[in-house]
């Protein structure tokens, strides 16, 4: 029987480690942001890049709010041009979190797309800040620890 993964080879392993390491330049994970957030980190801005009604309904918190449709005319006001920004939107079924990396990277910004979106954020039980207040959700068994590390690492990957 023919192998359905192995019917496409593998590419060389100096391509594939080309490409990985292309991709994480592109992205970063839920967890990564979220411990550098912890971390106070001050290379990076995360930017929610949906509606207003989408962040009354929950964003991360320390977030800048700043829609797709606003970044040309309103990114030089509230982003500094020395960090890395790391946008996100909805989650893996959205790509407005890719529209809003390509906004900034016109603009000259080094940018990431933070992977998973809101949905993982929250999935993963990290906090949210919505109209009411911050809360905290269940961890979903499915993308996420039950209970971080030690170190406090939720992913560990």
């Amino acid at each position: 029987m023919l192998s359905a993964v192995l019917s496409t080879p593998a590419a060389h392993p100096a391509e594939a480690a080309a490409h990985f390491a292309g991709r994480l330049s592109f992205e970063a994970d839920v967890s990564d942001v979220r411990a550098d957030l912890l971390a106070g980190e001050t290379g990076i801005a995360v930017v929610d890049s949906r509606s207003q009604e989408s962040w009354r309904q929950g964003h991360i918190e320390g977030a800048v709010h700043l829609p797709t449709a606003e970044i040309a005319s309103r990114a030089a006001s509230l982003i500094p041009p020395d960090v890395t920004v790391v946008t996100y939107c909805w989650g893996p079924g959205c790509n407005g979190a890719t529209r809003a990396a390509l906004e900034f990277a016109k603009l000259g910004y080094h940018v990431k797309e933070m992977i998973g979106g809101f949905e993982y954020w929250a999935r993963e039980g990290f906090p949210v800040v919505t109209a009411a207040g911050a809360e905290t959700r269940p961890v979903d068994p499915l993308t996420a620890p039950l209970a971080p590390s030690a170190a406090g690492v939720m992913c560990g990957c």
